[in-house]
Order: structure tokens, then sequence, then C-alpha cells
């Protein structure tokens, strides 16, 4: 009789049915708990699992459920520990956790995202764009990485040191100006990466040729110039974009960026 019922569904629909299969065997519990015992290093599983707590999480930030307390009344008895052991779990996460899951998600659902044809195709041949500082993979449009904190006050910069640890050769870094700083465009480079970076007002720079008028864009006309970036001993030779906007922003009536 479940077989019948089950037949049903699929010819029904498909494709959710599809898309539950493939959620719960890339999120099954075993797998997320057997993520859990590779990564963590202080926290240990006593009651509450982690597959547990990314399931009832998984319900609040899908909207199912407001906040975790409502999450939590709604499957009190499936749970089956305390809401103060819950709290306990959730705030003794090790910030590495999320990162993994996140990178977990990412190598998991890639290919299906491939296998549906639903992938961007190759942007840039030849290299591996990156859109920081939640990694976008801008071709299978998933998040790759990312970098959590606990101090909420920190300064994105104060994280480059982890960034910088995952360029690899090839890899191309897109940014905003909070990134653009000799350590990381220096750091790129030395890692055979590429960069586009919106230029920051308060970085050095050595004007290698005059600026030079080479076209247009949608938002004004366009000019560049090579420049040089020195830190600590290092050099690189970089070119500097900037847009004259036709119609001026509040702030600028232009636009820089790094390449």
């Amino acid at each position: 009789m479940i077989s019948a019922i089950f037949e049903q569904f699929v010819e029904a629909s498909p494709l959710s049915v599809m898309v539950r299969a493939l959620m719960e065997r890339i999120f099954s519990a075993e797998k997320l708990d057997e993520l859990f015992e590779e990564t963590a290093e202080q926290q240990y599983t006593r009651e509450l699992l982690f597959s547990s707590v990314v399931g009832l999480m998984s319900l609040v930030v899908s909207g199912i459920h407001p906040s975790v307390h409502a999450a939590y009344k709604a499957l009190e008895n499936q749970i089956g520990v305390s809401k103060p052991a819950l709290y306990g779990k959730l705030n003794g996460l090790e910030p590495k956790m999320s990162q993994a899951l996140v990178r977990y998600s990412h190598r998991e659902l890639a290919p299906v995202v491939s296998a549906l044809g639903l992938s961007q195709g190759m942007q840039l041949p030849g290299y591996r764009i990156c859109i920081s500082i939640a990694v976008l993979d801008p071709e299978q449009l998933l998040v790759r990485d990312v970098f959590p904190c606990e101090d909420d006050h920190a300064q994105e910069r104060s994280l480059l040191p982890e960034i910088l640890d995952t360029v690899n050769a090839k890899d191309l870094w897109i940014a905003d100006r909070n990134f653009c700083t000799r350590a990381a465009l220096l750091g790129i480079d030395q890692r055979q990466g590429y960069f586009i970076i919106r230029a920051h007002q308060k970085l050095p720079w050595e004007a290698l040729e005059p600026l030079t008028a080479v076209g247009a864009s949608p938002t004004g006309a366009v000019f560049e110039q090579a420049v040089r970036i020195s830190h600590d001993g290092h050099c690189l030779t970089g070119r500097r974009v900037v847009v004259k906007l036709a119609v001026p922003t509040v702030s600028s009536h232009h636009r820089c960026l790094l390449l």
C-alpha cells in the first residue's frame, strides 16, 4: 500500500519527490553527525546530535518556524532534551563547524546543480571565481565557503589571514574595498591568484603611466593605467580601472577598480 501511495506522488509531482530524496541523502543524519565528529575539536556529543541541531535550525532559517524557541516547542518530544540543553549546544558550537557545513554543502550540491543543467557555465574559463566574504560560486550559485567570527564587532579585514589561506592558483577573487589592502592584494598575487577589487582611496600605489581613456560603459567613460603596489619588500604591477560616471552618485563621480 505504501508503495502505491508513493507512486502516486512520483507521478503527480516528480520534481518535489526528487528534491526531497536528494536533500535527505545529502543532509542525512549519519553524514551530518560524521561531519561533526571529523571537525569538532572541543565540543562532543552527549545527548543532542549535531544533525538534530541542523534539522531544527533549518526549520527556522526556511521560515517554517519564526524562532528557535518556536521550533523547539513544536519538536520538543522529538528533540528529547531540555531547552537549556539545546541552547547550550547552540552556544557551544565552534565557528569552524559552520564553515565545515558550508563547505560540505557546496561539495555535495555542486554536482547536483551541474547534473540538472542549472549551472551558469564557465564565466571565465581557466579561473575559479570567488566573490567574498561569504564566498559565492557564481557558476553554481552556491556559497562555497564562509569565515565565521565570534566577535560581532570585528572588522572584516581581521579575517584576511584565514581567507588568504584558501586562495589557490588561478583563483579570481572579487571583493569590495574593505579588502583593498596591500596585504590582501600582495597575498593573493603571491599565491598565484588574481583579483578584481574596488579600490580604497587610502591604498598607496604608484602610477606607471598616465590615466588613459579606453572606451565607455553603460554608466560612464572608462579609463585605465598601469600601477605598482609595494608592501614588505614585495611588489606587483596591476591595472587601475576608473569609470567616470555620467550620473554621479551621492558620494562620488567615479568608481575605481584594481585588477
